[in-house]
């Protein structure tokens, strides 16, 4: 059963939002028709006034917008889903680690709200953590918050993780090639 019959989402990953493919290991990734998502949340090279160093993450909640600092004065901006209320969180913290197809453990609380979630999903395009994820830990510890792409591309621009930031695949890929652990994150 996937991830969105689990959920019981109404809309479904339609092949309508799909327009090819880019080869990987060992899933290919659905390439996303970006024309179905606002312009605002597509990837931008943008101006950055910010004092945070090079290869630092910045995770702007409010705007739905992740910067990644390329090098003084710019960065790169995406646009991301966000946590539901009552399921975001605010801070610091650094990537502590990266993972290509990652499995899916859902949390105690998430399998109290659904009962019908598996204890664990094995990594696939049909795992909600997508292709990639990276990874919070805050003094050491895992925060259980990602930084992870979706098989739920409509939901960029929204509210809609049970907490953590979720990118379109072909972003979230980009990422996870660029960053490296230890990475800073701020998430305001």
């Amino acid at each position: 059963m996937s991830f969105v019959a689990l959920l019981g989402r109404a809309e479904a990953a339609q092949p309508r939002w799909y327009i090819g493919r880019i080869p990987d290991t060992p899933f290919d990734i659905p390439l996303v028709d970006k024309s179905l998502i606002p312009r605002q949340f597509h990837r931008h090279n943008v101006p950055y006034a910010g004092n945070e160093p090079v290869g630092t993450i910045i995770i702007n909640k409010r705007e739905r917008f992740l910067y990644y600092v390329e090098t003084p004065g710019r960065a790169v901006r995406y646009g991301i889903a966000v946590g539901r209320d009552g399921a975001r969180w605010t801070g610091e913290a650094i990537v502590g680690r990266r993972a290509k197809w990652p499995s899916w453990t859902p949390t105690a609380n998430m399998r109290r709200r659904n009962p019908n979630l598996p204890q664990r999903m094995p990594g696939g395009p049909q795992n909600p953590l997508g292709a990639r994820a990276l990874y919070l830990y805050r003094d050491g510890r895992d925060t259980l918050f990602r930084i992870h792409g979706t098989n739920e591309p409509w939901s960029i621009g929204t509210a809609a993780s049970s907490g953590c930031i979720r990118m379109l695949n072909e972003h979230v890929l980009e990422l996870y090639g660029t960053v490296r652990n230890g990475a800073r994150v701020i998430v305001l």
